[in-house]
């Protein structure tokens, strides 16, 4: 595994072990960026099922952005799952954020969750 693979994988795990520990009642919003989308989902880790999802890919958040892979297109996504989290009585999450750091698209969609309603 190249040095920046085992970087990332070694970040992840890390973050991980820690929200293990603080998400024992609470569902997990994780977070997975590729070059050109972004993807978030609401998982509930002790019925280990996920409960929403939003992505880029999706036709309708497509029609509202130019780019899927901007900031704007990040925040678009957080806005939509935290509105699709609220009609599904979520309300407290846990951010998981993988391996990445918290900056650029990611810091974009966590702060538009927060704004549309979700507390982490």
């Amino acid at each position: 595994m190249s040095q920046a693979k085992d970087l990332f994988e070694r970040r992840k795990r890390r973050n991980r072990f820690k929200l293990a520990k603080v998400s024992t009642e609470r569902p997990r919003l994780s977070v997975f960026r590729s070059k050109n989308h972004i993807y978030a989902q609401v998982i509930d880790d002790k019925k280990h099922h996920t409960v929403v999802t939003a992505c880029t890919l999706e036709k309708d958040v497509t029609k509202k952005i130019k780019s899927t892979s901007n900031v704007i297109a990040a925040e678009e996504i957080g806005k939509l799952v935290a509105e699709r989290a609220l009609k599904a009585g979520i309300k407290e999450v846990v951010f998981d954020r993988g391996g990445y750091l918290y900056h650029g698209r990611v810091k974009a969609l966590a702060e538009a969750a927060r704004n549309a309603g979700l507390s982490f």
